[in-house]
């Protein structure tokens, strides 16, 4: 296809720098926005993956440093020449966000709400947006079943999936008013190389392979879709090449099952060659039993078709860990 100039914000990010990777690769010019911000975990790793990127051809790579919710530099990043703008910059974990809120508010709402407006003032149509399953709050044991995209996610479980439905409403009123063509990306537990490392399986992966005990929380049966990075990017990508003016879909981005905690445990000490040492605790407040992707949507709309099963993206990860 022709190639695009695309704003990736959130660049520097797990999910975001491997994004930008892919789209370089395939063509298409990315500007990159990061505030590199250190809340959930040290910028050092952000700076680490920015380095990875530095290293993407000049000519098809830029990254700026900025904050989303900072009006003048996002009009400054976002200019006339850009086709589609990938937002992927949030401030993301369901627990963190109990404790501050307002600052997921800000971040969430009033930073998307800078980029639809600046794309809205210079006639930007075209966004993709990382939602997230969270969005879709506790199903009981009798609602156990494939999470679809028509469910009217009234009951958010947590402060962080309560900003990333109100983004979805945000964007759909901006459709219905001027035209924002949005696919809204709902992205089930990602995981892989360069993965956050206050997530579930990078946290596992380090303790248990030095012998550390693993915070268990609940009895071990709550159960998760793992989708690994490549087969995220795969879907993201697919959606900026056809993302419409005037179109908005929400689309599921899973994996290719779903498994357990005590099962995931399992997986990971026969990668490692290491037995857990657990420490079990109780529930967590916004914790939720499942998450299940029913990813027909993205099948049609997007021809996506995840291929890595958990065994085999948790082996990819041990192996980037040790490097």
């Amino acid at each position: 296809m022709t190639p695009l100039h695309v704003v990736v914000t959130g660049a520097a990010g797990f999910i975001g720098s491997h994004t930008c990777e892919r789209l370089v690769k395939q063509g298409h010019r990315v500007t990159g926005i990061d505030s590199f911000d250190d809340y959930l975990y040290p910028a050092d790793i952000k700076r680490a993956n920015a380095a990875e990127l530095a290293k993407l051809p000049a000519a098809q790579f830029e990254l700026i440093t900025a904050n989303i919710c900072d009006a003048t530099a996002m009009a400054s990043a976002l200019s006339s020449d850009v086709d589609v703008v990938c937002h992927l910059a949030a401030l993301a974990g369901v627990r963190p966000s109990l404790a501050e809120p307002l600052r997921y508010l800000r971040t969430n709402i009033e930073g998307t709400g800078v980029i639809i407006e600046r794309m809205r003032a210079i006639g930007l149509r075209r966004l993709v947006f990382a939602s997230s399953s969270s969005v879709y709050g506790a199903k009981s044991g009798t609602q156990i079943a494939a999470f679809t995209e028509n469910d009217p996610c009234l009951t958010p479980a947590s402060p962080y999936a309560a900003t990333k439905r109100m983004n979805e409403l945000q964007l759909s009123a901006y459709r219905d008013l001027f035209g924002l063509g949005v696919f809204a990306l709902r992205f089930f537990t990602v995981y892989g190389p360069r993965q956050r490392p206050d997530m579930a399986i990078h946290k596992f992966v380090r303790a248990i392979s030095t012998g550390a005990p693993i915070t268990v929380f609940g009895d071990g049966t709550s159960r998760r879709d793992y989708t690994f990075i490549d087969d995220i990017v795969t879907g993201v990508v697919a959606a900026i090449e056809r993302v419409e003016a005037g179109r908005y879909e929400v689309i599921n981005l899973g994996g290719t099952s779903t498994i357990s905690l005590a099962e995931l445990i399992e997986v990971i000490e026969r990668v490692v060659g290491k037995r857990a040492v657990i420490d079990r605790q109780a529930d967590q407040p916004g914790d939720v039993p499942i998450t299940y992707a029913n990813i027909d949507r993205a099948r049609s709309f997007l021809a996506y078709s995840p291929t890595t099963r958990v065994e085999e993206g948790v082996a990819k990860f041990w192996d980037w860990f040790r490097r």
